[in-house]
């Protein structure tokens, strides 16, 4: 068995999350990709929408797709969400011979010195970064290191439960979560940076709208 964990706080999810995760499953071999909304990620800014709307719509964008998945532990969990914690949840849920892989962005990776326990996460999982094309990123050296000590071949992960860390090249698309927000929030059109489905649930729950931002600031 090998799976892959996508984290992000998905709000909203859009293409971009869907193609990544769709080549990453392609490239490492896995049999399927689970997308892990952040609940209170404890180095960013809690996410403008609620963790039921969050995981609703990624629901609603993966529901045509059986390779993708959803898990909502972290938005269950009261308070930060550490990814050292649902990993090692993971592994005692699939056992110790499964390969299992932690799939995140560059932004992401380039904090993860500052992570939990950052260090043990190879001794639960994989690694799998996704780069943008043609960008080489600036580690910070501890984690320069490690990709030095435990770079490995895409394919090769599948063949293990963990331990390694591999770069994956990112689609290209221009579209981000944060692009998309300021857009609603301004009125524009985002069709077909996102699927129906969740545009559809966006402008029926009215969120991003520039008076809901506001308000959920004031909460």
């Amino acid at each position: 068995m090998a799976i892959g964990l996508l984290g992000g706080t998905f709000n909203p999810i859009h293409l971009g999350h869907l193609r990544g995760a769709i080549e990453a499953r392609e490239a490492l071999g896995l049999e399927r990709v689970v997308l892990l909304p952040a609940g209170e990620p404890p180095l960013k800014q809690l996410p403008s929408v609620s963790a039921l709307q969050r995981a609703e719509m990624v629901e609603l964008a993966i529901a045509a797709c059986p390779t993708l998945g959803l898990d909502r532990r972290e938005l269950d969990r009261n308070g930060a969400s550490y990814t050292f914690d649902t990993l090692n949840e993971w592994r005692q849920e699939l056992g110790p011979e499964a390969s299992l892989t932690f799939i995140l962005g560059t932004d992401a990776a380039l904090s993860l010195p500052r992570w939990h326990r950052w260090q043990e996460l190879l001794t639960i999982a994989h690694l799998a970064i996704l780069v943008r094309p043609g960008v080489e990123p600036v580690w910070p050296l501890p984690l320069q290191q490690l990709i030095n000590e435990r770079l490995q071949p895409c394919a090769a992960l599948s063949a293990s439960p963990h331990g390694a860390i591999a770069m994956l090249e990112q689609p290209l698309l221009a579209v981000s979560s944060t692009e998309i927000r300021s857009a609603i929030s301004a009125g524009r059109d985002v069709s077909f940076l996102l699927p129906q489905g969740v545009l559809e649930y966006i402008e029926t729950q009215g969120l991003y709208q520039r008076d809901s931002l506001t308000a959920r600031k004031n909460c």
